[in-house]
């Protein structure tokens, strides 16, 4: 792997997983330090996270992108129309395969949510996996474009909802129905399912944030926080 892309790849990684909260100044000479490359594949890497909507450049330097609670409700409402609309597309189109497998992983969840870290990990790769065979299934490449882009935001949203375990349990069996709609091929009812597990989860994000942006570190505005 170039060392741009290992820069990237690790940078978009803590910050999706919050380890470099909002408001994070990600300077290059510190990070080629602790990522042990040079500064070229750091600015490359600053470029595309930028390009993402994760950083922005600011008087004080690139910055970790904050999520506030309008954020929040924005990035919902164009995650309804989008994946309630896969949803039903993949049922229509499907390969029963995949969602017969997905389903098969999700009757384990209470399990895996009940063993900590590594538990939760594997639940969320049974998510992930359940987005690219819907993304997958519909088949359509402009929609498929513009999920991912809503997914890598709702990565970072969802870390609000990771210590809430009745919360958790919830939406996995919200997934079940999903997956369940899907194979057996209503569209209508895949789409609807999609609906209440997103208004669920909204409501959760903004029971679960901070009256200003999500996760701000303290001292943010001031720039004292440096990584």
């Amino acid at each position: 792997m170039r060392a741009g892309e290992r820069a990237y790849d690790t940078l978009r990684g803590e910050i999706l997983d919050g380890v470099l909260g909002p408001g994070t100044v990600l300077q290059e000479v510190e990070q080629s330090v602790r990522l042990g490359v040079s500064r070229t594949p750091v600015r490359e890497a600053l470029r595309r996270l930028a390009a993402d909507g994760l950083v922005e450049p600011t008087a004080r330097g690139t910055i970790v992108t904050a999520i506030s609670r309008a954020d929040i409700v924005a990035l919902y409402e164009l995650r309804e129309a989008l994946e309630a609309r896969a949803a039903g597309l993949a049922a229509r189109r499907r390969a029963d395969a995949p969602f017969l497998a997905i389903r098969d992983r999700l009757h384990d969840a209470p399990r895996l949510l009940a063993e900590g870290e590594a538990g939760l990990t594997r639940y969320f790769e049974i998510v992930d996996d359940l987005d690219r065979a819907i993304d997958e299934a519909a088949a359509n490449p402009f929609l498929g474009s513009a999920l991912r882009s809503v997914q890598l935001h709702s990565a970072r949203i969802r870390r609000l909802s990771r210590h809430n375990p009745d919360r958790l349990r919830a939406a996995a069996g919200e997934h079940e129905l999903i997956v369940d709609a899907i194979i057996a091929g209503d569209a209508e009812l895949a789409s609807h399912a999609t609906h209440v597990h997103l208004h669920r989860s909204l409501t959760n994000a903004l029971a679960s944030a901070p009256d200003d942006d999500v996760a701000a570190p303290p001292g943010a505005d001031d720039g004292s926080r440096v990584a």
